[in-house]
């Protein structure tokens, strides 16, 4: 089953969308300089205050910006749409794949799959490891991001000994398996050249500002990727129904890149980061309004997956919610955390 505009019967002028999918390498940089300056500005007390407790909520700070932008930016280039000069946009999508722990081809497509055959069971490469509809257990098995570690450690060990499963060759051309093979021997070289290279020298800050943030930054990011599709529709070629858009305030958003806009972005998915709010806009009222902000969204969802488990109502009369009388319609919480 294909999930595109089409199949869910949005439509955009194309001169309006040629235009929105023109690429440009100044919003890109830009953000990539903001994000460069703003690890700088968070990083810094984690290196100064190392061994006192102020360490602990530096480090915290710092490894949710860290993880949520690393995720981000390597989603952004793996669509290609990050920068308009190839090279550049290959160069950082490697940086920060390999801070988001994936191999880039790999993590491209896969993603593509995600995107061709969006929340169908057994087609989409990037259902949640735990079962749908979510739980608590399951809630807190996709917010920890275990499944995630564990499957991502495996395809290093296998992938770099050529050893493909029957689902990486679904989505992956067969004339790019060896490639991604050399990828991968060369995403594990770096992580172990650089573990002993830091073992042999006594460097933390591999530790400090790597290691640790992408774990401690983990919950974090996965609390952005869960909101894409959590209680959205399954199985079915209607984008609107199985993903969710959802406000949030600007940083949050530079972030995330303005994936908030993720049923813009699924509709269209070559039209750049930069460009989603103008693609909100044109799109007007052929979208529903968009969830409420990121943490009441999110807090909505947790509430939701407790009652279920507790074999209670599990609606929700403030999302968006899959066979409910909401996937369409408005909500009034304006909130934008």
């Amino acid at each position: 089953m294909i999930t595109n505009a089409q199949s869910s019967n949005i439509h955009m002028d194309k001169k309006q969308l040629k235009a929105l999918m023109r690429r440009s390498d100044r919003p890109g940089l830009t953000y990539l300089a903001a994000w460069i300056a703003l690890l700088a500005i968070t990083g810094t007390p984690v290196i100064l205050t190392a061994g006192s407790w102020w360490f602990i909520p530096a480090i915290l700070v710092y490894s949710g910006c860290f993880a949520v932008s690393a995720y981000a930016l390597s989603h952004e280039c793996a669509h290609g749409t990050a920068f308009r000069t190839r090279w550049l946009n290959e160069a950082v999508f490697w940086v920060t794949s390999l801070l988001y722990y994936e191999e880039p081809l790999h993590r491209r497509y896969s993603h593509a799959s995600h995107h061709t055959h969006t929340w169908i069971e057994g087609e989409d490469n990037q259902m949640p490891y735990a079962p749908i509809p979510l739980t608590f257990a399951g809630w807190v098995e996709e917010i920890l991001g275990l499944g995630l570690y564990w499957h991502q450690t495996k395809m290093f060990v296998l992938h770099s000994l050529g050893i493909f499963s029957e689902n990486v060759k679904r989505v992956t051309p067969a004339s790019e398996l060896p490639r991604m093979q050399s990828n991968t021997q060369i995403c594990v070289a770096i992580y172990l050249g650089l573990a002993a290279i830091s073992m042999a020298a006594g460097w933390l800050w591999p530790l400090y500002l790597i290691v640790i943030p992408r774990v401690l930054g983990g919950p974090v990011m996965n609390a952005f990727i869960l909101m894409q599709h959590v209680e959205m529709a399954e199985n079915q070629p209607n984008i609107v129904q199985s993903t969710r858009s959802f406000r949030t305030n600007w940083f949050f958003q530079f972030l995330y890149f303005n994936m908030n806009h993720h049923i813009e972005h699924h509709l269209y998915p070559t039209v750049p980061f930069h460009a989603l709010p103008d693609l909100s806009d044109k799109l007007g009222d052929q979208l529903p309004p968009p969830d409420p902000g990121f943490i009441s969204t999110h807090w909505e969802v947790l509430k939701i997956t407790i009652r279920r488990s507790l074999g209670r109502n599990d609606r929700s009369a403030k999302i968006r919610q899959a066979f409910s009388d909401d996937l369409t319609g408005a909500q009034n919480d304006q909130s934008v955390a």
